[in-house]
């Protein structure tokens, strides 16, 4: 096991570089900044989760594939190079949405690019977290992990407000100051550096992680190429050995579930305050910090609360958690908050959205960080990184469902608030699924020929 401290830094440090792409890109940044470049919230949401469910079903079906592959050649850091290109180059792109000069098809496919490179970056990443210790830790080190990902994400959130992020009516930053480097307010290049800001972040921060992780050596490796040619055999295996399995197809279809709302909810979060509060982005991006703090503070504990109750537990109270502040999100207007009406000067709704945005951030860290461990103890050791490719493709083979249902419900309704609903259904049916899974449910894979 890589139970020295530099392994244990760098595995942290993939968590700081790529959670950018989560927090700024995702959901607090260039997602609200969609309503500026398409003019209409309720189209920008919709068009956002098409975009987004597209990406989704690439990374479902390649997830597992890409897996296996890695478990038979045992070379997770040379995939990892490759999806950390796609990072890079995926994220700069999103320079060239320029106000009515742009291409939406190139927007959307840039965009597509870098999430699919971290969402794949992420589940051989995540393959190494039972090498990282005895498995009485592991939901310290992932929350741990996961809480300094939030700081990482905080940190150049706060830099793009100060430095970078201007307000159209001003010109100025947060801290009343013009951006730096000269960048055009008008063209809005203040907003548009975020996507080549994320990606050197990334760049940089993701040296500790190739300098001191290390892949375990493994006798019986095979050539990338055998192992591409045995990858889709060995998955077939593996699928149709699931039925057997009822604790692990109980949890699959859970976190599939309860992590698409999730998404969801991450996703349109920011263009729901756009548009429903009329929110500014320099507000979003407040909002973002708190959201932020909240969920790394949240996250760290969580992963100490994981290694004394359990990760079921703390799953459940996240899901509760979650389905409350959606339910109350839902209810607020510019003029009523919690069904009760308010006056038009009343900073009552935005004061609620900021509370429970805290609460659904988090939730949501503790809750991704416990889920990770799950994982860990559904899956056998020696097929880890297929199995977090099958734990990809089950948070991905639905991963439409949430934008794509928001998308159709927006687009009939005409109303964000009535389509940000079917995340409840999402997360109900989740905790539902729960019962069937027994907390420590490892077991023996089937074996190959």
């Amino acid at each position: 096991m890589q139970r020295d401290r530099k392994a244990l830094w760098g595995w942290f440090f993939f968590d700081w570089a790529s959670q950018p792409y989560n927090t700024l890109l995702l959901t607090f940044t260039f997602g609200p900044y969609m309503k500026t470049l398409l003019g209409d919230g309720s189209v920008a949401q919709a068009v956002w989760g098409y975009g987004i469910g597209a990406a989704g079903v690439v990374i479902a079906l390649a997830s597992p594939f890409l897996g296996a592959v890695a478990d038979r050649s045992g070379a997770k850091r040379r995939f990892l190079w490759l999806f950390s290109a796609m990072y890079v180059l995926g994220a700069s792109g999103l320079w060239w949405a320029i106000p009515q000069d742009y291409s939406l098809l190139f927007i959307l496919t840039s965009f597509a690019i870098g999430l699919i490179g971290m969402e794949f970056a992420t589940t051989f990443t995540n393959a190494y977290l039972p090498e990282l210790g005895p498995r009485s830790t592991l939901g310290r080190i992932s929350g741990a992990g996961w809480a300094f990902g939030y700081v990482g994400g905080l940190i150049l959130l706060i830099l793009m407000l100060t430095l970078f992020q201007a307000s159209p009516e001003t010109g100025h930053t947060l801290i009343g100051r013009a951006p730096i480097f000269g960048l055009d307010v008008g063209s809005r290049e203040d907003t548009r550096i975020v996507g080549p800001l994320t990606a050197l972040w990334y760049a940089v921060f993701m040296i500790p992680f190739f300098l001191w992780v290390k892949d375990r050596p493994k006798p019986d490796a095979l050539t990338i190429r055998a192992a591409v040619a045995q990858g889709w055999p060995n998955l077939r295996m593996t699928l149709g050995s699931l039925p057997k399995r009822p604790s692990l197809m109980a949890w699959l279809a859970a976190s599939m579930l309860y992590r698409d709302a999730l998404n969801g909810v991450y996703v349109f979060g920011g263009l729901y305050a756009a548009g429903v509060l009329g929110w500014s982005i320099t507000q979003i991006g407040i909002f973002g910090i708190l959201s932020i703090i909240a969920g790394a503070i949240f996250a760290w504990l969580g992963g100490r609360a994981d290694d004394g109750f359990g990760s079921k537990p703390v799953i459940i109270a996240c899901l509760l958690m979650l389905i409350a502040a959606v339910l109350g999100i839902i209810s607020i207007t510019p003029d009523h908050v919690f069904g009760l009406p308010v006056t038009a000067e009343s900073a009552a709704p935005d004061i609620a959205f900021f509370v429970l945005g805290c609460v659904i951030g988090g939730a949501g860290g503790a809750l991704q960080s416990a889920s990770r461990v799950m994982m860990v103890h559904q899956s056998p050791p020696e097929r880890m990184t297929e199995y977090f490719g099958i734990y990809a493709l089950s948070g991905k083979a639905t991963a439409f469902i949430a934008p794509l249902s928001i998308g159709i419900v927006t687009s009939v309704t005409g109303q964000q608030s009535l389509g940000i609903t079917p995340v409840l259904a999402l997360f109900v049916a989740g905790l539902v699924l729960l019962s069937w899974v027994r907390p420590t449910a490892t077991a023996s894979a089937p074996s190959r020929s």
